[in-house]
């Protein structure tokens, strides 16, 4: 019961702060689209992202026009991209399988998306969700990790261990939102390298925050 009144209380409160970016900040305009920018967007900010596709969406809007398309073009298209090398060959190599076996068209399952190149849990939880609005999963990124271990919701380094004990602990009808908010905050205030609980909405109840600590200790002192 402590536990679920702690998640819910968590969740409110995210809600009210972050309730407007309840989806991913990649910009795009369709499923394609979509699919292209979160295969792209591993160990890169959605900005770094976000530039670089302003320029592949107009040059290549199907499927067919990446898997046709020279891997050296498409490696100058994603060079502002960490790991672009890597991420052109796994467009291509994704490309072409969901031309062959796809007929073009994004799948919309978790088994079939994980089959394509460079697709592993996060990024087929992000399609699904933002794409075909399922929430079979939770996304979790470095951000949503970190922010899960400091809340006290999971002890794993592990991306996909974390998304399990999340999976666990949070209602259902939070999956869908959960990733977006833990990643709001993340940015915000719960930052890997610098937090500043002073600012986080969670600072009182979140068993890592400095300014509780801080607050118990003065009060130590004073007595």
């Amino acid at each position: 019961m402590e536990n679920k009144k702690y998640i819910e209380n968590i969740m409110r409160r995210l809600m009210r702060k972050y309730g407007d970016k309840l989806h991913t900040e990649l910009e795009h305009a369709n499923l394609t689209e979509l699919f292209v920018a979160v295969l792209l967007s591993p160990q890169c900010t959605d900005k770094q992202v976000n530039k670089v596709t302003e320029q592949l969406f107009t040059r290549f809007k199907t499927f067919d026009d990446y898997a046709d398309c020279n891997i050296k073009t498409l490696r100058k298209q994603l060079d502002g991209l960490n790991y672009y090398r890597t991420k052109a060959k796994n467009l291509k190599r994704s490309a072409l399988m969901i031309v062959k076996d796809y007929n073009g068209e994004v799948p919309g399952r978790m088994n079939e998306l994980m089959k394509l190149p460079g697709v592993g849990r996060k990024v087929a939880n992000v399609i699904l969700n933002e794409g075909f609005g399922i929430d079979e999963g939770i996304a979790v990124d470095t951000h949503c990790a970190t922010v899960s271990r400091r809340l006290g919701l999971s002890d794993k380094k592990d991306a996909n261990k974390v998304e399990q004990d999340l999976l666990t602990m949070l209602p259902k009808k939070y999956w869908k939102v959960s990733s977006n908010l833990f990643i709001a905050l993340g940015r915000d205030a719960c930052t890997a390298r610098n937090r500043k609980c002073e600012k986080c909405v969670l600072n009182d109840i979140c068993p890592s925050s400095t300014v509780k600590k801080n607050h118990a200790a003065s009060i130590l002192s004073s007595e």
